[in-house]
């Protein structure tokens, strides 16, 4: 006797596994593992926080698997992203970045990161950390989609929250930080849960989201 595969909605995908994911990996191994683990997993840790925003900067144009696959590349070149150690690079250190081809070599990127560790320094001084500051940005319900779905993804490129942030960020002196690299920050670090509806991830995350404890 054999058993119809149920039709997925669009933008889901069947893994090897059986189970059904967001399509945007496409069955790429490490794509898939960064989308299981990582992708829309809450996140307090400041340094994390900072990795993340910086390499989307870097994203801004790019595939972020592009990114994805030279991460470890970025850590190395970046001193870990410690914002700390970075606000310290020196016009020699560009120089060095520049010639780095395990990264991408932009120097306005380039700059833009270390610029933006000392503004980091600044607002975890203001605010205590970095995500106290992100986190009182999480969107309330109302602000969400009903129902998350293909159409809603592909609808929310950006969204009035992550506008406010992004040109908080700019007042503050942050370059890289537009309104839809922003909300790709939130995707990830779990401000929001954008897994789609039906993906075996969603209730993973708004389980973890309901436990994750805001920092203030």
């Amino acid at each position: 006797m054999t058993h119809e595969i149920p039709v997925l909605e669009a933008g889901l995908h069947w893994g090897d596994d059986g189970k059904v994911r967001c399509g945007w990996h496409g069955g790429l191994p490490d794509y898939q593992h960064y989308h299981d683990t990582e992708w829309g997993f809450p996140v307090e840790n400041d340094r994390r926080l900072f990795e993340k925003i910086c390499l989307e900067g870097f994203q801004s144009g790019l595939s972020w698997l592009t990114i994805l696959r030279k991460r470890e590349n970025f850590r190395n070149a970046f001193a870990d992203f410690d914002y700390h150690k970075m606000v310290l690079f020196s016009d020699e250190d560009v120089e060095r970045l520049m010639q780095d081809k395990g990264i991408v070599r932009h120097r306005g990127k380039i700059k833009s990161a270390i610029n933006n560790a000392g503004r980091a320094i600044d607002l975890i001084n203001e605010k205590g950390s970095l995500a106290a500051y992100f986190w009182s940005f999480e969107p309330q319900s109302k602000d969400r989609p009903a129902r998350f779905d293909l159409a809603a993804y592909k609808d929310n490129p950006f969204t009035e929250i992550s506008t406010r942030i992004s040109k908080d960020l700019k007042k503050r002196g942050w370059s890289f930080v537009g309104p839809t690299t922003v909300y790709a920050f939130m995707q990830a670090m779990g401000l929001v849960n954008d897994h789609l509806e039906g993906c075996y991830c969603r209730p993973v995350i708004e389980r973890l989201r309901q436990d994750f404890v805001r920092p203030k």
